[in-house]
């Protein structure tokens, strides 16, 4: 790959990362609720489920989803469904102050949160189309595997790069924010854009292809 090309590629990469999705607010809320630190250790299930798809991608299975309406829309919507589930538990949630919160016992369940960030990046089958579409546009043909590596290696680390940013945002918001009352009311935003998304990804059509 040459230097030029690879110059282009790592904006338009960052753009990526950086637009907000489901995950990112999952950043947020939980940078908001947790704290920096763990919010970006439990986004590292999106990491590995984005290396997953960028895994598949390279192989080709991508553009089964783009082949398979029945593949597309299953994914699709059990996708949905959960990301409006994790919408429906921030709306209900309550909202303790910091005085509660720095009486807690137990600390919260970092598997759990996890799991909840490889779920909803693993939900979204659009992501693959991401990869399948955007990253051939760099590939070179005679060195395939070494520049698709490359490309992968660079996405994940401005997703990480993302991922700190929009914890220190959620970090930043909840300082700002103090108070059982403030916190209700972001867990209602939180929650209500969460549904939101669900709702976009369920309405999402499947590429021609």
């Amino acid at each position: 790959m040459t230097l030029s090309a690879y110059l282009l590629f790592l904006p338009a990469c960052f753009a990526i990362n950086m637009a907000f999705g489901p995950n990112n607010l999952l950043s947020v809320t939980n940078g908001a609720k947790h704290g920096v630190s763990p919010a970006v250790i439990a986004a590292s299930g999106r990491l590995v489920a984005f290396a997953v798809m960028i895994a598949i991608a390279g192989l080709g299975m991508g553009a089964v989803l783009v082949a398979s309406e029945l593949a597309f829309d299953v994914i699709k919507y059990i996708g949905a469904a959960y990301l409006v589930w994790i919408g429906v538990r921030l709306l209900r949630a309550p909202a303790p102050t910091a005085q509660v919160q720095a009486h807690e016992a137990a600390p919260p369940s970092m598997r759990a949160l996890v799991r909840q960030e490889f779920t909803v990046a693993a939900g979204n089958p659009k992501a693959i189309l991401v990869f399948t579409a955007f990253f051939p546009q760099f590939v070179v043909p005679g060195a395939y595997a070494s520049s698709y590596v490359l490309l992968g290696v660079t996405f994940l680390v401005f997703e990480l790069v993302a991922i700190a940013l929009y914890a220190l945002l959620g970090a930043r918001m909840r300082r700002l924010a103090d108070g059982s009352r403030a916190m209700r009311w972001f867990n209602r935003v939180s929650g209500s854009m969460m549904v939101g998304f669900g709702l976009i990804l369920a309405l999402t059509r499947r590429p021609a292809g």
